[in-house]
């Protein structure tokens, strides 16, 4: 187990094996015991398994290939729609339709998402995150069939990895964001020493090369996640948010 952290990686291409429903269901039941807002478990999964879901769900994920490969894909939302409606039922007025609230589900879902994805890996399963769901997230709610207050957060594609060996994704050192009783600014020169190693990754050089780009920083700014792009997603997913139930301050 100690070797899992240190070498995990993100698994992209899976086998054509089966993910049994009760190895699932046992990996959703430990992950639950993840912590959560005043044990209220603001969260609902939609598991996705039938061809023809996941072809649908497919080009909301910009057709990744783990989503498309994989066994499973789960579908973790921020859900005040279940606990609003044990409060109403119980003679409880609920006040949750807010930002407060909404922030409390996200921490909620990711907590839970985060545990399901380690207790999966430690059972033999790759795992992948698709930051996708948010960007797509009015059409990816009227496919799954959710409820005002259900808001999709992310999805994982999960299954049994089809290479038994993995390159470890590269990272920042602990020094990048390890800051001992106060936060520590950083200079020109601590960043250029910080992502020195990342810069050259054999890696990322290929992206820069390939995207035409000068620095490795330009591929994120430029190419991968863009200002336009994420204004417009932005705007979409905020919007979808309050429509669903969830009233921001102005």
């Amino acid at each position: 187990m100690n070797n899992y952290f240190s070498t995990r990686n993100t698994i992209r291409e899976y086998s054509d094996a089966k993910v049994p429903k009760d190895l699932i269901d046992k990996i959703i039941r430990d992950a639950a015991q993840a912590p959560t807002t005043g044990n209220m478990q603001l969260y609902s999964v939609i598991i996705t398994e039938s061809r023809e879901n996941k072809d649908l769900l497919a080009p909301l994920h910009f057709n990744q290939p783990a989503c498309k490969n994989a066994s499973l894909l789960l579908t973790f939302c921020a859900d005040f729609n279940r606990f609003e409606k044990w409060c109403k039922f119980n003679n409880a007025i609920p006040g949750y339709r807010n930002f407060q609230s909404f922030i409390s589900a996200i921490l909620d879902v990711t907590i839970f998402a985060q545990q399901f994805n380690t207790i999966a890996e430690l059972n033999g399963l790759g795992c992948c995150y698709l930051g996708t769901t948010t960007y797509n997230a009015p059409e990816i709610a009227s496919l799954l069939k959710l409820p005002e207050l259900v808001i999709p957060v992310i999805t994982i594609a999960i299954g049994y990895p089809k290479n038994s060996v993995q390159e470890p994704t590269e990272r920042l050192s602990i020094e990048a964001f390890v800051h001992n009783e106060f936060y520590k600014d950083y200079s020109k020169e601590t960043i250029d020493r910080l992502y020195k190693e990342k810069e050259n990754n054999p890696t990322n050089r290929k992206f820069v090369k390939e995207n035409n780009k000068q620095t490795l920083a330009q591929v994120f700014t430029d190419i991968r996640y863009t200002k336009e792009n994420n204004e417009i997603f932005s705007k979409l997913y905020f919007d979808f948010i309050n429509k669903n139930g969830f009233n921001f301050p102005k």
